[in-house]
């Protein structure tokens, strides 16, 4: 296809991805497999099938199957809503996810990537992570006027899916975070005028993980999953955990009840009743 026409698609889909609330982020995901796709075709309007399938191999060897099924959900879209081809839209099948369990620090571990820290903010920023369960976009876009000190709560602003959500505050961190407020005014909690990268986080939490010669890869997300298979351990509702998470499935949330190793510790072998 020729570049003309690439462009010309490629803002019609940026166009109906903006107007149903789509985030930057997935626009961008959307378009990096769709230009390639429309690079290698001639006309969307009367290809087959069979050409979409041999699109969708040539990624077979170069892509994870997380992004492959997002190549497919990009094509979905484009055959539905930007080329009308029900014809090639309902037999492209997003295959089933992997289910692979997240990696969990325990308490212990927690305590040590937190204790090794000696960097105020730094360590805020773990402090905050782990206690919160919050992601690392949610985290680094976290402003001030989004934390209440008097009910100890948050507000997530348009987090993933565009939706608001309320996250608790650890009653230890209420007077540090007003304090690190008040030293370091700013448009956001943990700096002043831009947003810090979820690529810094990243890097932050690596170093602290190295530092605590904890031997398992440790990231932001590794908090989050820690801080709700925590939650589970210590009783809390699997439905609490699931609006704390954002989730808006149960089903996503339930995979901590595969992980959580203190309930599993806790059950009584049916021989040892006998």
């Amino acid at each position: 296809m020729e570049k003309e026409a690439i462009d010309k698609y490629s803002a019609k889909i940026t166009t109906e991805l903006k107007l149903r609330g789509s985030s930057p982020r997935t626009i961008e995901s959307y378009l990096f497999f769709l230009r390639p796709f429309l690079v290698s075709i001639n006309n969307p309007e009367s290809m087959s099938l069979d050409e979409v399938k041999i699109f969708l191999v040539s990624l077979i060897d170069r892509y994870s199957n997380k992004s492959r099924s997002l190549a497919i959900s990009s094509l979905r879209f484009f055959f539905k809503r930007i080329v009308d081809r029900p014809d090639i839209f309902v037999k492209l099948e997003v295959p089933k996810k992997e289910r692979k369990l997240p990696s969990v620090l325990s308490p212990e571990e927690v305590k040590s990537l937190i204790d090794v820290t000696d960097h105020v903010k730094s360590k805020l920023i773990l402090k905050m992570l782990y206690s919160s369960g919050l992601r690392v976009s949610e985290l680094t876009n976290l402003a001030p006027k989004d934390l209440d000190f008097v009910q100890s709560i948050g507000w997530v602003r348009k987090g993933k899916g565009s939706k608001d959500r309320i996250f608790k505050i650890a009653d230890v961190l209420t007077k540090q975070l007003q304090k690190w407020i008040k030293n370091n005014p700013g448009k956001y909690v943990f700096s002043e005028k831009e947003a810090m990268t979820p690529r810094n986080v990243q890097l932050l939490v690596k170093t602290a993980a190295k530092k605590a010669n904890i031997n398992k890869i440790v990231t932001p997300h590794t908090l989050r999953h820690s801080f709700a298979t925590h939650l589970l351990e210590n009783g809390e509702n699997l439905l609490v955990i699931q609006q704390l998470l954002g989730h808006e499935n149960l089903e996503t949330t339930r995979i901590y009840t595969h992980i959580s190793q203190d309930q599993i510790k806790k059950v009584k072998s049916p021989l040892d009743r006998l």
